[in-house]
């Protein structure tokens, strides 16, 4: 393993995109501690150390995990990559509902520049409302903390800095969307992939820490580090296990040339979903948290609704929260598979240029077999991704480390998935000058 790092290093061009890569993920790092103006920093600081332990699984806590620990810092990166998440999984869903963008998706090149484009504005907008919501919340600093001595954070309350505040983040957004974009060009594996994977792997030490700190118990330190091996191992098993249906392209005659006759293959992941189901199911749940807050009263005089939801749908160690959340994954992994895989359009191409499933009639038949197979491996995909999703909140009850439970929910999922595909492309870059790849 290590002569195959030695030797990427030692060939020039794949080591000027490995240098680069990492100097952008140090220049991503270095502005996720610059604090956004307006912020006490020592506050912040002061409040996040006394910030008491909740196992609820919300949304802001992944936007917080995405950001490598920026967001409740107030920097200058505080919202991360994930207005650009947000855009990218709304721009893909609205390919589905409007005409015009599903034209777009089939131009190729062309067209996918432009949707990259749109994203890139629906990004920014994302960011202004995200940062404007965050900085409200950040008012109430005993709420956004989850402690009730945190005093004021912010220097001046007044509209000027309020949206110089608001103009900083999403800059910081807009720079980041940038050095994301650059990595992809410039560098080594997808650019936005790799910052998210950087910010999640950022909070890891710090994590782990935090458990051998909480009890002062060495034996339970390492016995967490040892489930998270295993925990990685079957990430890793399933992320590449896939239901492969092969396909025979006929022979055909064009002018004096043959062309066709030759096999390739249908390749269907086991979890073809990714890490969207667990976004989506966190943002839906994070909902009527959000809206129970605002609804509370400090004097404890709260509608029935308010202390129901506050009951079972804040903490994630409640069986009814863990019920809801599941329930939730399931339901999005089969709706994002079934608007991001047609069976009826991969048929019809297949149609189209002369391929079919052998023993499989060609047309209806065909995409209806497709169909029966996506269903089956689908249900095993979202029971997997439903699992790993309620590690952290088992680890709260078994441990009290929801939080700082770094093996499980998305960023196991994104850390293996991220770091899986750069290897796989640097490999690639090996093995075109005849060397040893990381897999082999």
């Amino acid at each position: 393993m290590l002569s195959v790092f030695t030797r990427a290093f030692k060939t020039p061009d794949l080591r000027r995109k490995l240098l680069f890569t990492l100097g952008i993920i140090v220049l991503f790092r270095l502005g996720s501690h610059v604090p956004t103006p307006n912020v006490n920093y020592t506050a912040v600081q002061d409040c996040i150390a006394g910030a008491r332990q909740d196992a609820g699984n919300n949304f802001l806590g992944m936007a917080n995990l995405f950001s490598g620990g920026a967001l409740l810092q107030l920097s200058i990166f505080a919202l991360g990559i994930m207005p650009y998440i947000t855009a990218s999984i709304i721009v893909q869903l609205l390919t589905v509902v409007i005409p015009r963008f599903e034209a777009l998706k089939k131009e190729g090149q062309q067209g996918q520049a432009k949707m990259t484009q749109y994203t890139r504005y629906l990004t920014i907008a994302l960011a202004v409302l995200q940062s404007a919501t965050f900085i409200t919340f950040a008012r109430n600093p005993a709420a956004l903390f989850n402690n009730a001595e945190c005093g004021p954070i912010l220097y001046r309350d007044s509209m000027f800095s309020i949206v110089l505040m608001v103009l900083t983040m999403t800059a910081g957004t807009g720079l980041i969307m940038w050095l994301g974009e650059l990595v992809t060009d410039k560098g080594v594996g997808n650019g936005m992939s790799l910052l998210i994977f950087t910010s999640i792997t950022a909070t890891f030490p710090s994590s782990l820490w935090a458990i051998q700190q909480r009890d002062g118990r060495w034996d339970l330190f390492f016995l967490v580090i040892a489930i998270g091996f295993v925990i990685i191992a079957a990430v890793v098993f399933v992320e590449q296990s896939q239901r492969r249906i092969p396909v025979q392209y006929a022979k055909k005659m064009v002018g004096r040339q043959m062309y066709g006759g030759t096999s390739t293959y249908i390749p269907i992941k086991v979890n073809m979903a990714n890490v969207i189901p667990i976004i989506f199911a966190s943002s839906m749940l994070a909902l009527p948290q959000m809206i129970a807050q605002f609804q509370s009263d400090p004097a404890g005089n709260n509608p029935g609704w308010v202390d129901w939801i506050n009951t079972y749908l804040v903490r994630g160690d409640h069986p009814i929260y863990m019920a809801v959340f599941t329930a939730m994954i399931l339901f999005f992994t089969f709706f994002y598979v079934s608007i991001t895989f047609n069976p009826t359009e991969v048929a019809d191409n297949m149609k189209k240029y002369g391929g079919f499933i052998p023993g499989i009639r060609a047309g209806r038949p065909t995409a209806e077999y497709l169909q029966y197979v996506l269903t089956r491996i689908t249900v095993p995909g979202a029971i997997y991704l439903a699992l790993i999703s309620l590690i952290p909140l088992v680890a709260f009850v078994w441990i009290g480390a929801n939080q700082d439970f770094p093996f499980g929910g998305a960023s196991i999922l994104i850390m293996v998935g991220v770091g899986l595909e750069t290897v796989k492309q640097i490999e690639s870059q090996l093995q075109q000058r005849h060397y040893e790849g990381f897999l082999r």
